[in-house]
């Protein structure tokens, strides 16, 4: 069986934003213009094709990333019929709200390129900031659709701005709107110089026309500005362009093309998705600047047999790779595996080897997703994003290869939880269909934590904020028929050490028989970050964690070496129950420096317990302190309750920093203690007539004042 389209005509892109600023509206208006769907459904009207659960078209909210395939012709070609000048897009509609970040995350480990929608009245928003962020850490080429502008505030230059001065200055404009708010008609291309109208059913038909009047000043003004920004790339088409001669349309757009696949410029769109204004332009944008699977770096992973870094290229003649980026529980097939195939392909019916659990599973199915509906296909090819049916040792992060030729591409890494909940089922039945279903979540959702509580025997569910826990708990009910009762949500503190310490422990126990003998001295202190010298490794002897680092100083063999994993589990396991006030411990880094054994009486135990007992005792004189995550908030507010608003913020131990003003409103920054904010939504409804809306996302880890510290202990006794 061949591929059905050609590698060049392959786009994997993901659309991004803040929640609110209209990704899935978007989508929909892609999913129509690409002939996928005949009827657009609204999000304001709960009838979305990509928010597909319950729980999304209830609150008008993406939560799950969708996946859908699609296929688009360009719209100046002058038959766009034909399937051989056609794209294939496989989009991701991720979702905008903070505690869903995870699905934006992983969404962008796996695709080429981002369009990244923004608010045309709000700008840049705090969440656009993160997913900017994620991006960058990918070094993935992006696209901006500055949407909404047909809403009372909206404005193109100031969301511009807010691009330049808060995301990236080599933003540059491609298109100027023609009109704004309700007076938004249509956009100017600044390449072309022509003007776009949009008519017809659904927009659905596009007018090319001259530039009005009193638009053609700013237009030549932006142009020159977008060439200069082009051209300077390019010395000899630079000097030719000061001389006056302007380089012809397709040379442009082949230089900016190189430009936005290194991340050197970022193109800026414009229009309004809701008014079916300007959305094909950006598809058309999505041909010509975001990569294909040919145009990114060969993928790199660790070869399991040597250690050594090697190199997958998207070509279907290399040995089979792929990445699972994301587990999904289907109501009418059982689980969905996401992967990516970054090479080689993969036959449905054939076994598909998991190096990182060193499994192999039969692959039943794999299917092609466009959002809640699905296509069986037989194949799957370098490049591509499909779903496999009913693998059951799968997880997210694990990679698939080719037995023979095995390759470990780098893990996802995900947030650690900052909230937690304690749930227990409501009849013994429930008790028995809620740990399955739990598993089942927490294997979709990586930031989603379940664990007992090992003095209480009770579950405490663990996320990133109380929407993504509400929705868990909802979706039990609704999905597995698991009702359950649920305490009041917690924040889940850590521990730390911030000075350095050490100790010693023996550990013997003589009662008949055979005895016990486990003899260690430790050092701990901060855990510092790992600066490796170019092409160096980590020494054998360190075994290092994100959170925790384990060195082996041992010489001489004055403890066994089989004991020595006994000992670093030792320090984990106390390290698991904190020292302050029982939460876990973080940032520590502990070397076992001597000890003794006895020939025999020594055993794993009675080191695992002299471990233990030795971190314990060095732990209390390190200084040891308990962490809390602060949260960044965004509060927008009309002006007259900013005052009310501020004076609230500090007396919850806020930190501002800075204040702001976004069209008629005030937007106050600030850090502020996660354990202050619970019921937060309430207080600002009341404090400003309902006008005001605050978004938060975590920040960073802390140490708590210790009045503060003094309360969380006494709670915990």
């Amino acid at each position: 069986m061949e591929r059905d389209y050609p590698l060049a005509k392959v786009r994997n892109f993901g659309i991004i934003a803040h929640i609110d600023a209209g990704k899935t509206t978007t989508s929909e208006r892609i999913l129509y213009y690409t002939g996928e769907i005949h009827k657009i459904g609204e999000v304001h009207e709960g009838e979305t094709t990509t928010d597909w659960m319950e729980q999304e078209r209830e609150r008008g909210i993406t939560i799950t990333a969708a996946a859908i395939t699609c296929f688009w012709n360009k719209t100046d070609l002058p038959d766009r019929t034909k399937k051989e000048t056609k794209y294939r897009f496989n989009i991701i509609d991720t979702p905008g709200h903070i505690d869903f970040t995870v699905e934006v995350k992983r969404s962008l480990r796996v695709l080429d390129g981002a369009v990244v929608v923004f608010d045309g009245v709000a700008g840049v928003e705090p969440q656009s900031e993160t997913n900017w962020r994620y991006a960058d850490e990918g070094n993935v080429p992006r696209i901006c659709f500055i949407n909404k502008l047909d809403r009372t505030g909206g404005s193109f230059e100031r969301s511009f701005q807010s691009i330049l001065n808060r995301l990236n200055k080599n933003a540059v404009r491609m298109q100027l709107p023609i009109g704004e708010e309700d007076k938004f008609e249509g956009v100017i291309d600044l390449l072309k110089m022509k003007a776009f109208f949009f008519e017809g059913e659904m927009g659905g038909t596009i007018v090319e026309k001259e530039i009005p009047a009193e638009y053609l000043e700013s237009a030549k003004k932006y142009r020159n500005e977008l060439v200069e920004k082009i051209v300077e790339r390019d010395e000899k088409l630079m000097n030719e362009y000061f001389e006056g001669k302007v380089p012809p349309v397709d040379v442009l757009k082949k230089l900016l093309r190189e430009a936005c696949l290194k991340v050197e410029i970022v193109p800026v769109f414009t229009g309004s998705a809701l008014k079916n204004k300007g959305v094909q332009l950006v598809l058309d944008a999505v041909v010509d600047y975001l990569p294909s699977p040919l145009d990114i770096p060969p993928i790199k992973g660790i070869d399991p047999n040597t250690d050594q870094i090697i190199e997958r290229h998207a070509d279907d003649s290399e040995p089979f790779s792929a990445l699972a980026f994301k587990l999904q529980s289907d109501p009418f097939v059982g689980q969905l595996t996401f992967f990516r195939v970054y090479s080689g392909t993969l036959e449905a019916g054939s076994y598909i080897y998991n190096v990182t659990s060193g499994k192999k599973e039969r692959l039943g199915r794999i299917v092609r997703l466009q959002a809640d509906k699905r296509e069986e296909v037989k194949k799957v090819f370098a490049g591509e994003i499909a779903a496999a049916v009913g693998l059951k040792e799968a997880k997210t992060s694990d990679t698939f290869c080719d037995e023979n030729h095995p390759i470990i591409l780098e893990r996802i890494k995900f947030m650690e939880p900052v909230i937690s909940l304690r749930i227990e089922p409501k009849t013994k039945a429930d008790q028995e269909k809620m740990g399955f279903a739990l598993k089942r979540l927490s294997d979709e959702d990586p930031t989603f934590k379940v664990v007992a509580d090992s003095e209480t025997g009770e579950t405490v569910i663990k996320g990133m904020g109380e929407l993504q826990l509400e929705i868990m708990v909802d979706r039990m009910k609704r999905e597995f028929g698991v009702e359950a009762n649920v305490g009041k949500p917690q924040v889940a503190y850590k521990e730390t050490i911030q000075g350095s310490a050490d100790a010693e422990h023996k550990y013997i126990k003589q009662s008949g028989g055979k005895g016990q003998y486990g003899h260690v001295r430790i050092t701990i202190k901060p855990l510092e970050p790992l600066v490796l010298a170019e092409g160096k490794k980590i020494p054998k002897n360190i075994h290092r964690e994100e959170e925790f680092e384990f060195i082996d100083s041992i010489k001489g063999g004055v403890i066994p070496n089989e004991f020595i994993p006994a000992v670093e589990k030792g320090v984990k396991e106390a390290m698991e129950r904190g020292i302050v006030a029982g939460y876990k411990m973080v940032n520590v880094s502990c070397e076992l420096t001597f000890g003794s054994y006895h020939d025999v009486d020594s055993s794993e135990i009675a080191y695992k317990i002299a471990a233990s007992q030795a971190f314990q005792d060095a732990a209390k004189r390190a200084k040891p302190v308990i962490l809390e995550p602060i949260m960044k908030v965004e509060v927008v507010t009309p002006d007259k309750f900013m005052g009310d608003i501020t004076g609230h913020l500090s007396s919850k131990r806020a930190v501002i920093d800075g204040m702001s003003e976004r069209g008629m409103n005030k937007v106050i920054d600030a850090k502020v203690p996660l354990a202050e904010m619970f019921s937060y939504v309430t207080t600002l409804r009341s404090m400003s007539e309902g006008r005001a809306s605050y978004t938060m996302e975590f920040d960073h880890y802390e140490a708590v004042p210790p009045n503060v510290a003094t309360t969380i202990i006494e709670a915990r006794k």
